[in-house]
């Protein structure tokens, strides 16, 4: 019996360090082309505890062609050392700013396919094989927030000076999740490596669903993306590390979604964008068009194999009752793109404010994510026409708070894309009486617990259950 318990120890010791692996990101900014990249980063730093930063590589883009600037990269750090500390009362795992210093990189002071090539190294381009050949199996996800020329520079020296099979093994290992092109390398890169990970938004950035995160939705409510409210939550009375994040001039981080899905919250699966995320959500096909527009002047190519790229979703917001059920669907229905972002829009924004609270609040004063569970498995098999219920018994919050629950289905992500009604409300923490479709092959269905507290700000967090249903 004692080595019967060892055995169930040691695997459940091995399962939860799995489930503990942060996911590896390796950043490339154009920092300083506009203020967007430091409030992107001032919010990366924010949750440097939660994924392994594998290195911030300054780069060019159309936007600044001829200059690099590492040095705001190390200003806004340095800023973050100040409240390290304080965030570690909140949270274990952030990092020293020293190592991150150690990160900090730079590609080559010019645009796009001028940087690429024989003889055009560089200690970005460098770095990003140094990373890729780490023995670490999990992916590398690199997140673009200008143009992505030094990492076309890693790939061209990785053909060239290593062999298929290691080529093949390190660019296997890579996810690129670039807003839109914002130099002329990005086609090179998805026409000359095709089986690379990629999700961009291709052609004109207001066709692009990264611009849901900082653009008013008429009928809806753009609080958290206000002036008003940044300025309270994020810039002002928030220590040094908030004194940091600039004035909108353009657009309210325009690249904060080519990272918010590695972000582990129970809904984000990084590995699988067509599922959603507070990234956005993204489906695997080859364009036969790509929208015109505002490019910052770089060409618009026809694509030649298939992208993670634009996907639509269908969307009424819950909204609060005064009396009777605390909530209800909205009367607008909007369906396009940028709603698969937008939707999750007010759920991170005030994360980032609850962490911004963490670099100069106490653990009492401040407000920590819920920690949903279910006391079902997240996967459930069930059969054509059986009733099934969905649970979320356990479910805790650090802080004590009053919880509130909400269960939707997400049809577009399932095979099954048609409504499942029920007759219970979605806002208890459990449903019991769902009727599996009637189906004559075996289908998926995508629910999604969502939680939240009622602290200051209210804080979400998921639980995702797929359900298949297997004809009688």
């Amino acid at each position: 019996m004692r080595y019967l318990f060892l055995v169930i120890t040691l695997l459940s010791l091995a399962t939860n360090a799995c489930l503990a692996q942060k996911n590896r990101l390796l950043v490339l900014t154009d920092i300083e082309a506009d203020p967007d990249d430091s409030q992107t980063l001032v919010r990366l730093l924010l949750y440097s505890n939660q994924i392994e930063i594998e290195g911030l590589i300054a780069t060019t883009s159309v936007h600044q062609k001829s200059k690099v600037v590492p040095e705001t990269i190390k200003t806004i750090l340095n800023a973050y050392g100040q409240v390290q500390p304080n965030l570690v009362k909140h949270e274990e795992g952030f990092p020293l700013k020293e190592d991150l210093m150690a990160l900090v990189k730079k590609g080559l002071p010019l645009y796009g396919m001028e940087g690429v090539g024989k003889g055009k190294d560089s200690e970005g381009s460098d770095w990003i094989i140094k990373v890729l050949e780490e023995k670490d199996d999990r992916p590398v996800y690199i997140s673009v927030w200008g143009g992505p020329n030094t990492l076309a520079q890693a790939l061209w020296e990785i053909r060239d000076t290593k062999s298929k099979k290691e080529a093949a093994r390190l660019i296997e290992k890579i996810r690129v999740y670039t807003i839109s092109d914002q130099d002329d390398s990005a086609a090179w890169i998805r026409k000359e490596f095709p089986d690379l990970f990629y999700i961009v938004s291709p052609g004109g950035y207001f066709s692009a669903t990264w611009i849901a995160i900082n653009r008013p939705i008429d009928g809806i409510d753009n609080k958290t993306i206000s002036n008003t409210w940044l300025k309270e939550n994020i810039q002002q009375g928030h220590g040094p590390l908030g004194a940091m994040y600039p004035d909108v001039a353009y657009g309210m981080e325009g690249d904060t979604p080519a990272f918010l899905s590695v972000i582990p919250n129970g809904l984000n699966n990084p590995e699988k964008p067509n599922w959603g995320s507070w990234g956005g959500r993204y489906e695997l096909y080859r364009p036969d068009s790509v929208a015109q527009g505002i490019t910052g002047g770089v060409p618009i190519e026809k694509e030649t194999r298939p992208i993670w790229t634009n996907a639509n979703d269908t969307y009424s917001p819950v909204i609060a009752n005064e009396f009777g059920r605390t909530v209800r669907k909205d009367t607008i229905t909007f369906t396009d793109n940028k709603v698969t972002l937008w939707r999750w829009r007010d759920d991170f924004q005030n994360d980032f404010a609850a962490r911004m609270d963490w670099t100069t609040q106490s653990y009492e004063e401040a407000n920590h994510p819920p920690v949903p569970a279910l006391g079902h498995t997240e996967e459930i098999t069930v059969t054509s026409g059986e009733i099934f219920g969905l649970d979320a018994s356990g479910t805790t919050d650090p802080d004590g708070d009053s919880l509130s629950y909400l269960w939707f289905q997400y049809p577009e992500v399932g095979t099954y894309n048609k409504e499942i009604k029920h007759g219970l409300s979605d806002n208890l923490y459990f449903v019991h009486t769902i009727k599996a479709p009637e189906v004559d092959k075996t289908e998926t269905l995508h629910f999604i617990l969502k939680v939240t507290d009622k602290g200051m700000p209210a804080l979400s967090r998921y639980k995702r259950v797929i359900v298949t249903v297997q004809p009688k």
